[in-house]
């Protein structure tokens, strides 16, 4: 299990650096294909993103709250829900985050919170109609895993660097068909063309490199939740039900998507390439496998 979980970390880290040094190469394109002279737009259009994402980083609770449509509840209001996430927090030594109910008959469940401190938990109505307080502890348990291994923090990270390398891609992409020309007349005509072929493909990589940070981290929180329950069959009895229970959310949003346990969104051309979320039969399986090591 605990190499389970290092191997996890370390693929964030190494995808992580990827996207930095994609960054890194959209921001030499730019500058290499308009002439030198405006490195200083990549900068702040940089500064730009990571202040947008800082922004979103705190308030990606209320935002998450706001989208769902989840209201807060207390322990009167669902004595079995509210227990459950109380007694992981204890177990786990962390404050017992807010917890929310959406009235929505598709299963699923999210947590955000840039801290424990400041950390939400919700259900939709239908997850708490079909499973049982086995599998719904250890769907808690991954949640609130969310934001012990502070994913908040790591996915919008990411989702700054997306939004630097679109407005740089976008940027350019003016700059070469309606600026006023100014680049070098005596450049490498292949380096050239490396260049624009890369500000060009550089935002679809980037958002294939975001989807493969939240896949690893739902690796992690599956493999820190059943540490937390030691039950890893739980929460594979629990992810076959969101397979075969499973249906798109009626509020739905691509922005807190990667947030819930199971994707939310109607399945689409190239679902399975952009998800933010691993397919459910690979999750399944890999807790199958480690079974003996948890």
């Amino acid at each position: 299990m605990y190499k389970a979980i290092s191997a996890n970390k370390r693929n964030t880290v190494i995808i992580m650096a990827a996207f930095i040094g994609l960054v890194g190469a959209i921001g030499w394109a730019f500058s290499y294909v308009y002439g030198g002279g405006n490195n200083s737009i990549a900068f702040w259009v940089i500064a730009g993103a990571a202040v947008y994402a800082l922004i979103q980083y705190f308030a990606a609770g209320k935002l998450a709250v706001a989208m769902t449509g989840a209201e807060e509840i207390q322990k009167n209001d669902n004595p079995r829900l509210y227990r459950i996430v109380e007694n992981l927090a204890i177990t786990t030594g962390m404050p017992t985050p807010k917890v929310y109910i959406i009235n929505d008959p598709a299963p699923n469940a999210f947590a955000t919170g840039r801290d424990p401190q400041h950390a939400i938990v919700a259900a939709t109505s239908g997850i708490l109609d079909i499973m049982s307080d086995r599998e719904l502890e250890a769907v808690m348990a991954h949640e609130m895993s969310h934001v012990r291994n502070y994913d908040i923090r790591v996915s919008m990270i990411a989702f700054g660097l997306v939004s630097a390398i679109g407005i740089l891609s976008d940027i350019a992409m003016r700059m070469m068909f309606f600026g006023d020309n100014r680049r070098d007349n005596n450049a490498n005509p292949i380096i050239l063309v490396v260049g624009i072929i890369l500000i060009i493909l550089a935002p679809i990589i980037a958002a294939m490199i975001q989807m493969a940070i939240s896949r690893q981290r739902e690796y992690l929180a599956d493999a820190s939740g059943v540490m937390t329950t030691r039950d890893s069959e739980g929460l594979a009895d629990a992810l076959e039900k969101l397979r075969q229970y499973g249906r798109p959310m009626q509020k739905q949003s691509s922005a807190s998507a990667h947030l819930f346990i199971s994707n939310p969104l109607k399945p689409g051309f190239l679902s399975g390439l952009f998800s933010t979320h691993p397919p459910l039969e690979e999750r399944i399986a890999r807790l199958h496998q480690n079974a003996n090591k948890f």
